[in-house]
């Protein structure tokens, strides 16, 4: 029997059926929605009239475009307000789980399932919504899908889909102080590319990720999609298991012995072949930052702008105020996001404060700090991190995706610089004219409090 990698086992357990010289068919087992890409998919079910065939396997909640402040009064902005009304009406009638505002799990979709135990290994989830690879930090094959997917997974649970081709990332040996899991996907992105990703899905491999925790997994995982890839994985472990135990929705007691075994059996086999593989060592990572309008666009944090003589190149360059050969220690920042699917997770927010903690903002720094879920804000206040960040000068906000796309008021002014630990740099993603500096939730503290960027790889 051919060895089989991680991907092809969680595969080959959901393909339904085979079309003839054509897609598969894959069970899904997991369906989180959002106010943003559900509507529509929704609206083709009535009109067609098809009923949503497992209301059961699915999740909603309200991330993209809720305000964070004062999320218990009427949302002002118009689109954002009948989005939300539209998502509460459609569980409602269709029998769906909603965690909406006001509910004590509401949160980013990508940091509720998992802190939930609805995400475990070896399950198929879709989103629709690219980071939805998040998820396969836990061994799971997750993927962000378009709204017709949406309703094809509404109507019968499947989705029609080609089988990508396996990519395998090995990192291994000893990471250098301060390097955080977001150096390392950064890292990884900036030597491979963009593209080097696209038709495959990625599994992680090295004693990195296994002595990484759950979080730092996920922040790994959710930026697959920015190398292209259609989503990313790492095997489960010991660590998954302890991480899942107590859970609100995750198995208990006997059942969850059962998962665990069946768990154990879903590692990559040795000697499993894969169709491309790249292999880096820890010790040349270090803390990064990005320069450019793509997250393949990243430095260590010591070194300088590339001289490329490229016109796309020099096209983000000139969007971003930078030149090449540029170092950008010592750029004066106004603007801090510490947040998103990223990094809104409590470790990152320990992270923060650990740093931030007896230290003042520099005067011309907003910081803001949005917690991924309402139980992560509630953590921060059990923990007295919040008292920490106030007293730093930081502004803590109520959970949402917030300034990561600047759906909603949390938007970075036109020309303004913001460090921010967002997984997308692109042209106005943090708002229009807006300029984005991708870093871990270390550099943006240290940033925040320097008010502009410094070597924290010797702090």
């Amino acid at each position: 029997m051919k060895n089989k990698t991680l991907f092809d086992k969680v595969w080959d357990n959901h393909v339904v059926t085979h079309v003839p010289n054509g897609p598969e068919v894959l069970y899904i087992d997991s369906h989180l929605i959002h106010e943003v890409t559900s509507p529509q998919a929704f609206a083709e079910l009535e009109q067609r009239n098809i009923p949503v065939f497992r209301p059961n396997q699915i999740v909603a909640t309200a991330d993209h475009n809720v305000a964070t402040i004062d999320q218990h009064l009427p949302i002002k902005d118009e689109l954002a307000r009948n989005q939300i009304e539209q998502l509460t009406i459609n569980c409602i009638k269709n029998n769906i789980t909603l965690y909406g505002l006001g509910h004590h799990y509401q949160g980013i979709v990508h940091v509720i399932a998992p802190e939930l135990g609805i995400t475990q290994p070896g399950m198929t989830i879709v989103c629709g919504d690219s980071h939805t690879s998040t998820h396969g930090a836990f061994g799971s094959i997750a993927f962000g899908i378009g709204t017709s997917q949406v309703a094809q997974v509404f109507a019968s649970q499947c989705l029609l889909l080609n089988k990508p081709k396996s990519l395998r990332v090995n990192v291994n040996g000893k990471l250098a102080k301060n390097v955080s899991p977001k150096d390392i996907i950064l890292y990884i992105i900036s030597k491979i590319g963009t593209n080097s990703g696209t038709g495959y899905f990625c599994e992680y491999a090295g004693n990195i990720f296994r002595e990484m925790s759950m979080e730092g997994r996920m922040t790994v995982c959710n930026m697959s999609i920015e190398m292209g890839a259609r989503g990313g994985m790492i095997a489960p472990d010991e660590v998954t298991f302890k991480y899942i135990k107590d859970k609100e929705f995750a198995p208990k007691g006997e059942e969850l012995e059962e998962k665990i075994k069946f768990w154990k059996t879903l590692p990559t086999d040795e000697g499993a072949v894969f169709d491309q593989e790249y292999s880096f060592n820890a010790a040349d990572i270090a803390p990064m930052i990005t320069y450019g309008t793509n997250p393949g666009m990243g430095i260590k944090i010591t070194e300088n702008i590339p001289t490329t003589n490229d016109a796309s190149f020099e096209k983000a360059l000139e969007y971003m105020g930078f030149n090449k050969g540029e170092s950008l220690i010592n750029k004066p920042i106004n603007y801090v996001f510490i947040g998103s699917c990223t990094n809104s997770r409590i470790e990152d927010f320990r992270t923060v404060a650990k740093y931030i903690n007896g230290k003042q903002k520099a005067d011309n720094i907003h910081a803001l700090i949005v917690p991924g879920s309402q139980q992560v804000a509630k953590q921060i206040q059990e923990e007295g991190l919040n008292k920490i960040f106030e007293a730093a000068g930081f502004q803590i906000r109520q959970p949402g995706c917030s300034a990561c796309l600047a759906m909603n008021d949390d938007k970075v002014p036109a020309g303004e610089y913001c460090v921010s630990t967002s997984n997308r740099n692109f042209e106005g993603r943090q708002g229009q004219g807006s300029r984005t500096i991708l870093a871990s939730p270390l550099v943006a503290a240290a940033t925040a409090i320097a008010g502009k960027i410094i070597d924290i790889s010797q702090n």
